[in-house]
């Protein structure tokens, strides 16, 4: 049906090429472009072992315009999957605008030399987009991408307002290291160390970093701490879903995990400020990111679930209700059918999916859009034959409000 062209070459670019590549009645043209080759020809290598489908690979920069329309013409895909950093969401977005490409990613676009993540950036692009005829779909992995698709699902079907949204993480896995992250470490740290905030009667509350937090219970895994965090699909949902007076993000750390940060930001290693070391300007996260387990490499011995849903209270009819969607995910279960972790996977599944919707014309209108915008239904028919199954209760005690 369509040629896809995937940047990025980490866990989760990993994880949708090999999606991509299960799904070849779909995708039937796949090309994996990332800085280093060699990872993607690594990752090619397993997809034609595994799955016996050929993909392509290249070379490109995507922090450069120019690199990334020129690869866009020779292969002539239907649509752009950005997996690379959430830095480069701009310069591959104006490559697609100059080529006419459709666009998706799974995280908003931040400035290197700033903490800071929002959509103004991207949703400033809508009428470029629309009067080019092409769509970005933004922030569609789990977490931004489906919990908001679970969010305009519960709104659809079991809603008539929907007044509070707690979204909750938990990685309850063990990989066996002493310190890594589930994802890039830069963009992982850099999210957790600045300032929380959430959504409550019409304004952000902004807290210090990791300062609320409580143990909520998760499916099969049980209580675990849970710490407030900003997450940037809370700033779509508050918007598009206006009758909500309260929304927050919830993510689990174990004490180790939390040690180890702590220890590693005392000592100025967190830093996004550049130090002058041995006559060379370097970095301290971009060298600790470095020296740090690549989250593509700890699938092998990963074991545990990971569990993430939405915890929603509104009316319907007159009447107070509550809602839970969700989705346990298995780290064994996901290295043996895409040789990745459970925390690529549940970002990797989305993004493919997103893409499938979008080539089927499903999920296909000119503009930049987020997942809550558009119909749920086929995305969690899909979560649900794509190795994602979604579960859910009504009228059931919600354990974030305690048990």
């Amino acid at each position: 049906m369509a040629k896809v062209l995937i940047i990025g070459a980490g866990g989760v670019g990993s994880v949708v090429a090999h999606k991509c590549a299960l799904n070849a009645d779909v995708f039937t043209d796949i090309m994996l472009a990332s800085r280093t080759l060699s990872k993607c020809d690594k990752i090619a290598a397993e997809i034609r072992e595994m799955h016996g489908v050929e993909i392509k690979t290249a070379k490109v920069d995507a922090d450069v315009v120019a690199e990334m329309v020129m690869l866009i013409k020779q292969f002539q895909p239907v649509l752009v999957i950005n997996v690379a950093l959430p830095y480069q969401d701009l310069p591959i977005m104006d490559a697609c605008l100059e080529t006419r490409t459709h666009y998706m990613d799974t995280a908003n676009y931040e400035p290197k030399e700033v903490a800071k993540f929002e959509y103004s950036w991207q949703w400033a692009y809508q009428e470029r987009f629309k009067e080019a005829g092409i769509m970005a779909l933004l922030g569609c992995g789990f977490d931004p991408g489906a919990t908001q698709v679970f969010t305009a699902y519960a709104a659809k079907h079991h809603f008539d307002e929907m007044h509070y949204l707690d979204i909750v993480d938990c990685n309850a896995g063990n990989h066996g290291k002493a310190f890594a992250t589930n994802f890039n470490p830069e963009i992982n740290i850099r999210e957790i160390t600045q300032p929380g905030r959430y959504w409550e009667n019409g304004e952000w509350i902004e807290i210090e970093p990791m300062s609320i937090h409580k143990p909520i219970s998760y499916p099969e895994i049980g209580p675990k701490e849970s710490y407030v965090l900003y997450h940037e699909e809370l700033e779509s949902l508050v918007k598009n879903f206006p009758t909500l007076k309260r929304a927050r993000f919830w993510m689990t750390f174990g004490q180790a995990y939390i040690t180890h940060l702590q220890v590693l930001e005392n000592v100025g290693m967190t830093s996004i400020k550049p130090i002058r070391f041995q006559g060379i300007d370097i970095v301290p996260l971009e060298f600790l990111k470095a020296v740090l387990p690549a989250p593509d490499t700890l699938g092998e011995n990963y074991t545990g679930q990971t569990s993430i849903g939405c915890q929603i209270k509104g009316i319907k009819d007159g009447q107070e209700k509550t809602y839970f969607i969700w989705n346990n995910c298995d780290h064994a279960e996901t290295y043996k059918e895409v040789r990745g972790q459970a925390v690529s996977y549940t970002t990797g599944v989305p993004a493919m999916i997103g893409a499938m919707l979008m080539l089927k014309g499903v999920w296909m209108q000119p503009g930049v859009w987020n997942c809550e915008q558009l119909d749920p239904d086929p995305f969690i028919e899909q979560m649900n034959k794509q190795g994602l199954p979604v579960q859910d209760q009504v009228n059931e005690p919600l354990s974030v409000e305690g048990e």
